[in-house]
């Protein structure tokens, strides 16, 4: 196991430059997972790490090495690709075996090697199987076998879940969490689902425009997000963004009274954007932080999702789910204050 450290990592393609100057610190053994929209420069960085892709500048260290310059195989990583890329050919015990074509392993040892790895993935009984024979998910732990086997010093993985259907989706996050409970290598997951994100990392690393927007826990990037398009990117539904404006530490907004916030920085009469999750938003009977009329109801059984117009537009909110507002009541809205984000409207940044 190893740590990983990214130093004013860039990426250019001709004159155009794709990664901005990533600098991180991965702790051995830690599960961290880069998250962000299509193009954000998450795969890119990854196949940097791997080796796949050169580094116009910075440097990268895997345990305290700088391996620019080192070919993929001198890494001392393994890459399960969102592709499984096994051998169809090849039984589950020869699939897994070829991670370990260029060990100088005895024969008895890789045996027993595979037959451990093959336990650890619940394999066992499928050594002697054709990929053909095998389910989605099992195909899928046939390739991260062969990535075990060899016990590397970081694992990377590229989105290999998105070609799964939902429900084995679930069962490969738990099992690859559960995996890497048991075994403590230092793993690189790079996804597009935040769901993923969330269930799955130590720290999430957020991704836009080939720029970290902010690196923290679940927990961290969810109820303490750095930015605006971290809070609406992370969490389903999105956060609700509510323009107003700061006067003597107090929020006005389109509609509903005035807010009492404690700020420290902006002066009276900053723009500012107002953010409230769907999950602390409610109906009350309270000084309510907006009103509206209910335009759409999504039953999620025990909670409804309701979709309400108000003055600074259209905002989610989460009601009884046995006694839900009905589509065209108007509803008062209120939320604890404690719950609340706000942010500048010009920078997006999160004001304190």
């Amino acid at each position: 196991m190893a740590n990983l450290a990214l130093k004013k990592l860039v990426k250019a393609y001709g004159q155009t430059e794709v990664l901005h100057g990533i600098d991180l610190e991965v702790a051995d053994g830690e599960f961290v997972v880069f998250v962000g929209p299509s193009g954000c420069g998450k795969s890119t960085t990854l196949r940097m790490i791997a080796g796949l892709e050169e580094v116009t500048s910075g440097t990268i260290e895997i345990g305290g090495r700088v391996v620019n310059n080192l070919e993929p195989k001198e890494r001392d990583i393994a890459m399960v690709f969102q592709n499984y890329a096994i051998y169809p050919h090849m039984s589950v015990r020869k699939n897994i075996a070829f991670g370990l074509r260029t060990s100088k392993m005895s024969r008895p040892d890789k045996e027993a090697r595979i037959d451990e790895v093959a336990a650890i993935l619940g394999m066992t009984d499928l050594l002697a199987r054709k990929p053909s024979q095998l389910s989605g998910g099992q195909r899928q732990r046939v390739a991260i076998g062969r990535a075990m086997v060899r016990d590397p010093a970081v694992f990377l993985f590229d989105e290999p879940l998105s070609n799964l259907d939902a429900q084995l989706r679930t069962q490969m996050r738990l099992e690859i969490k559960k995996l890497h409970q048991r075994v403590g290598n230092t793993i690189v997951f790079v996804t597009h689902d935040q769901v993923e994100a969330m269930t799955m990392a130590d720290r999430i690393v957020i991704m836009k425009d080939g720029h970290i927007q902010q690196v923290g826990t679940p927990d961290q990037v969810y109820h303490r997000p750095a930015n605006t398009f971290v809070a609406q990117f992370i969490g389903a539904p999105s956060m609700n963004m509510l323009d107003g404006q700061l006067v003597d530490g107090r929020i006005r907004l389109a509609a509903g009274a005035p807010l009492e916030m404690s700020v420290a920085r902006p002066p009276s009469g900053a723009s500012v954007v107002l953010g409230v999750r769907p999950d602390d938003l409610a109906p009350t009977d309270a000084a309510p932080l907006i009103e509206g009329r209910v335009s759409v109801r999504e039953p999620l059984g025990a909670e409804t999702l309701i979709y309400v117009e108000t003055a600074s537009g259209e905002i989610v909110a989460k009601a009884d789910g046995r006694n839900p507002p009905a589509v065209g009541e108007v509803v008062r809205l209120g939320a604890d204050p404690a719950n609340m984000h706000l942010f500048d409207r010009d920078t997006g940044m999160v004001l304190t």
